[in-house]
């Protein structure tokens, strides 16, 4: 019974300790079709915004 935490404690510090390449191109693609999205999103949806936030500030009363 003793001797299963002990494998896995093993087995995680064996993950935890490799080097971690990583995967840049993964990465990159990644961000670049966030800011794909995020330009086509603020393209569509931009001018709407824009109306529903002035709307907001000009409804807003002052003294």
């Amino acid at each position: 019974m003793t001797r299963r935490p002990t494998i896995l404690n093993g087995r995680v510090r064996q993950r935890l300790g490799a080097p971690e390449r990583g995967d840049v191109p993964g990465w990159v693609l990644v961000t670049l079709m966030t800011a794909g999205l995020v330009i086509a999103l603020w393209a569509v949806a931009g001018p709407a915004l824009t109306d529903t936030f002035t709307k907001a500030i000009n409804s807003v009363g002052g003294p």
